[in-house]
């Protein structure tokens, strides 16, 4: 998804106070896998699976995959997840969830982990766009790298039903169209990031242990936002509520805005009734970025800016970014500018009961989140 130039770029967040290192628990035992119950006189092969109830979640620290964990254990799930950095875990811990220390580099230990659970969410992954040269080997690794590792230690612990978090630009431009889960782009139109580049990869790497017959389902999020969200597209609509904005970019990139719970949501029909093998677009009302800056400023009681910078301009300033700060101007143009990441969630609504909310509902949660 793209990302937007300066005026958007989110402050570094506040250190947060260092939390007690977690206690790493001792691995599981091995155990037989849970027969699914069946009604007396149904043949188990017709029976329906039980829902899970023990899940690791990788990315539990991130944005949305810390949704999925806080849902899960809300349903009174068990949930494990590892972690690099148990410091920014939030308030996982206060939710119940078992944080483990663990940057999923080695896969016999992530198997390890892996042996005593009924599903897996896959959610860890790097979503920054404009990223220097420098940082491309490490966006690969997070994507592609950790994607290959954790998939390799489901096999090896028999993971009986695995969640891969993909993106709809997986599909790349859709160039206006509402396409859905059947559509294939051309590769050889290029891509539009390293980001692209890589979320696609990773994306191919979950096909292909589909095709060697893993029990994978794949899910696509669109723009995600919601309650706590630092990326450049939630902070420039805050941004626009509160009256902070000066001026508009990148107004006609198309996107789907799904709010992060009904996203965590999705996720979870899918690990519980989602069919393996099949892939899920679980996006959210489509939208203009211009469209969506004025909504949220109308929330706020304003107008939308009436400043906007032309593309042609932006790309004059991509030519001399390194000198201007910012040397991934160039990739935020070319995956933003009259692009529209577009996809009919339609199917995850007939089998998951997808439903998201419109984006002024879910803006209105955004800026005014209910006190729990």
């Amino acid at each position: 998804m793209p990302e937007t130039p300066p005026e958007a770029t989110p402050a570094p967040e506040e250190p947060k106070p260092a939390a007690p290192k977690p206690t790493k628990p001792t691995r599981p035992r091995a155990r037989k896998p849970r027969a699914a119950p069946h009604p007396p006189g149904t043949p188990p092969e017709h029976a329906p699976e039980p829902s899970p109830r023990r899940v690791l979640v990788t990315g539990a620290s991130g944005f949305v995959g810390g949704a999925v964990a806080r849902l899960l254990r809300m349903r009174g799930n068990d949930v494990i997840a590892p972690v690099r950095d148990p410091r920014r875990t939030g308030d996982l811990a206060d939710y119940g969830v078992t944080v483990v220390e663990d940057d999923l580099s080695d896969v016999r230990g992530l198997a390890e982990l892996l042996r005593d659970v009924d599903g897996v969410i896959h959610a860890a992954g790097s979503y920054r766009v404009g990223i220097t040269r420098e940082e491309r080997g490490a966006m690969w690794d997070a994507n592609i790298g950790t994607t290959t590792r954790v998939l390799d230690a489901a096999e090896l612990a028999t993971t009986p039903r695995i969640v891969h978090v993909s993106t709809v630009g997986y599909f790349g431009n859709t160039r206006g169209r509402v396409v859905d889960e059947t559509y294939r782009r051309d590769v050889r139109d290029g891509f539009l990031s390293w980001y692209d580049e890589t979320k696609y990869g990773a994306h191919e790497v979950a096909r292909q242990r589909i095709a060697a017959g893993a029990p994978i389902i794949i899910v696509l999020p669109s723009q995600v936002y919601g309650p706590g969200d630092h990326s450049a597209v939630g902070q420039q609509l805050r941004a626009a509520r509160d009256g902070r904005l000066r001026y508009r970019v990148l107004d006609d990139v198309g996107l789907g805005f799904v709010h992060v719970d009904d996203l965590a949501t999705g996720i979870t029909a899918a690990l519980e009734r989602g069919k393996p093998g099949e892939s899920y677009v679980l996006s959210g009302p489509r939208h203009r970025l211009a469209d969506a800056v004025a909504t949220a400023a109308r929330l706020g009681g304003r107008g939308a800016p009436p400043i906007r910078i032309p593309t042609s301009l932006l790309s004059i300033a991509a030519a001399v970014g390194g000198r201007l700060g910012r040397p991934g101007l160039r990739e935020v143009i070319e995956s933003g500018a009259g692009v529209t990441y577009w996809a009919s969630s339609d199917k995850a609504a007939h089998e998951l009961d997808f439903n998201p909310r419109s984006l002024e509902d879910g803006l209105r949660d955004t800026f005014n989140p209910p006190v729990v």
